[in-house]
């Protein structure tokens, strides 16, 4: 019963994981690593071992650096200031208690009233608004694309 219980934490943490990758307020590709490690660990890393851990411990890293790069490199390729990165971030934190909308949007509404604020351009405003979206849009897809991939991963190690 014990076993049972602790595959069922396991399932659970990686799908709260996949949840995750795509709501900020959970880090999802952590909760992905932790059901993995625990399903490992609970096989006495018999299928699941070091190599395969540090391979899914890998793609973890680099998916929580490219959830804070992305943004940041939108927005810096932009020509954006100081102010409309202090924005976006502010956005994004905003966007988590407006829903998904919210998170979808707020940074961009806020890296754009940041930019507006240090140059009162309206038009390079929306620019830079727009490039940390779609910096933000990008990491959050090559975020859910690693996931999966751990996800992938972990799977073809039980089943060989």
């Amino acid at each position: 019963m014990t076993v049972t219980l602790l595959w069922i934490a396991a399932v659970a943490l990686i799908l709260i994981g996949l949840a995750g990758t795509v709501l900020p307020a959970l880090p999802g590709t952590a909760f992905v690593l932790g059901g993995i490690v625990l399903a490992a660990w609970i096989d006495d890393f018999a299928r699941v071992g070091a190599t395969t851990l540090a391979v899914v411990t890998v793609l973890a890293v680099i998916a929580w650096v490219l959830d804070y790069v992305a943004g940041l490199l939108g927005a810096k390729k932009a020509g954006a200031s100081k102010q409309a990165i202090a924005g976006a971030a502010v956005g994004t934190v905003v966007g988590l208690f407006m829903g998904l909308v919210g998170v979808l949007f707020m940074p961009l509404v806020g890296a754009a009233i940041g930019e507006y604020l240090a140059r009162r351009d309206e038009r390079r405003a929306l620019h830079v608004g727009a490039a940390t979206w779609v910096g933000i849009m990008a990491g959050m897809l090559a975020k859910v694309v690693i996931a999966f991939v751990m996800v992938g991963i972990f799977v073809a190690a039980l089943l060989i």
